[in-house]
């Protein structure tokens, strides 16, 4: 992990994940990079209009060997982002694969460009 890390209460380096924001069609994709992490020690956690999405990521140092240098070693990543009313928070998926957390960000039906129909007066 980033020797420039905060450390966090059990002493492990705690860093911000690489993330991309992309707009789709039907919403918005948040894909971070979270090498290490796990299923089990992956956090979603909706409150309101905010999302946090943690995970920590443990490496056993190999026994009888001494280590010279670290950079990609335990440590926990942590990010948050506010939500805009266009999200439909009820449709909100994650997926975890090769260490990219994938979260599907819908928008809400009413959110969803469409055409207005004229009527004739």
């Amino acid at each position: 992990m980033n020797e420039n890390a905060a450390k966090t209460e059990k002493g492990l380096p705690r860093v911000k994940p690489a993330t991309d924001i992309i707009e789709t069609d039907d919403g918005f994709l948040l894909l971070l990079d979270m090498p290490g992490v796990d299923k089990e020690h992956l956090i979603i956690d909706l409150n309101e209009d905010e999302i946090k999405i943690s995970g920590k990521a443990e490496y056993d140092a190999p026994e009888k060997r001494k280590i010279g240098h670290v950079e990609f070693g335990s440590g926990e990543y942590f990010r948050s982002f506010t939500l805009s009313h266009i999200v439909d928070k009820e449709r909100i998926k994650a997926t975890l694969k090769n260490g990219v957390v994938e979260v599907s960000l819908p928008r809400a039906a009413k959110a969803q460009p469409r055409k207005i129909e004229i009527q004739a007066g």
